[in-house]
């Protein structure tokens, strides 16, 4: 599926729309920081898991959903196969920093590696290069390493991380959030 077809999914009819968004992972990247007086050093290194995890929508209490009620001004746009949505990306203006932010990026699993989240970000770095975004932005997990390496391919770059969004202990469960931005190189 080389070539798709991305389509505007408006929110009228798509809000709420459930997001099966699952992965299994057999690494993670560590994250570490060290405090001294004169330092604080972070250290992020990919390691692996004794055993591959499964991550699924159900173990969160806040599914991915389109359209939440916190993306005021979000929109949404998939890529159809037989009028089943396979991939959908939902995107998500962020004024006060002209960033374009990425709430949402799903690729049913049955279709991944066949270009199709290559042409939705594109789709998206097309839109704010038009649109004059300086930056998009992104999170994702840390344990999510399929997702970092595909970022990383990308030309996203990692520039923050969270060590607490999703609980207090998310350094120890291996599921940092891990900020990434893609800079417009055109910015003026």
């Amino acid at each position: 599926m080389r070539k798709c077809r991305i389509t505007y999914l408006p929110k009228k009819k798509w809000k709420g729309y459930n997001l099966p968004i699952e992965y299994i992972t057999h690494n993670y990247y560590d994250v570490s920081i060290y405090h001294t007086n004169q330092k604080i050093q972070i250290e992020i290194e990919k390691k692996a898991f004794d055993k591959p995890i499964k991550h699924t929508q159900e173990e969160y209490d806040f599914p991915d959903r389109l359209y939440a009620d916190w993306w005021k001004n979000a929109k949404a746009y998939g890529v159809f196969k037989e009028n089943e949505l396979i991939a959908a990306i939902e995107i998500c203006p962020e004024t006060w920093s002209n960033r374009l932010m990425i709430t949402e990026l799903w690729v049913k699993s049955l279709y991944r590696k066949q270009g199709i989240g290559t042409a939705l970000l594109n789709f998206v770095k097309k839109q704010a290069l038009k649109k004059n975004y300086r930056a998009i932005i992104l999170e994702t997990q840390s344990c999510n390493t399929t997702a970092i390496e595909f970022y990383l391919k990308q030309e996203f770059v990692l520039f923050g991380f969270d060590r607490c969004c999703y609980h207090n202990d998310d350094m120890n469960r291996k599921e940092v959030r891990l900020n990434f931005g893609w800079f417009n190189s055109h910015f003026k």
